[in-house]
């Protein structure tokens, strides 16, 4: 069961900065949470976050999503143990 999160220096930056809303943020440990607890395989069938695997350059990486237009990044990385690793937030723009 992976059940690990892990934060990357990017986007700890993110959060230092103050450039990600305390309500995304909010959202974003919401799920964390629910990875420890539960586990990752549980999660991903949680309809509210959206967790779908990303196409094209992005393949290999995963997107929930924590707002309106906000998403998170994360892939699965495999060291000393098997850990989600969020790579980043940002404000998703949708085709006009």
């Amino acid at each position: 069961m992976i059940n690990v999160v892990e934060l990357s220096e990017f986007l700890n930056k993110q959060i230092k900065k103050r450039q990600i809303p305390d309500f995304i943020l909010i959202k974003l440990q919401d799920w964390v949470e629910d990875i420890e607890n539960r586990g990752l395989e549980v999660v991903r069938r949680i309809p509210g976050y959206h967790d779908e695997p990303l196409k094209g350059k992005l393949t290999g990486t995963r997107s929930i999503r924590l707002g309106k237009g906000w998403r998170a990044y994360y892939q699965i990385k495999e060291s000393k143990r098997i850990t989600v690793w969020v790579e980043r937030i940002d404000k998703h723009e949708y085709d006009k």
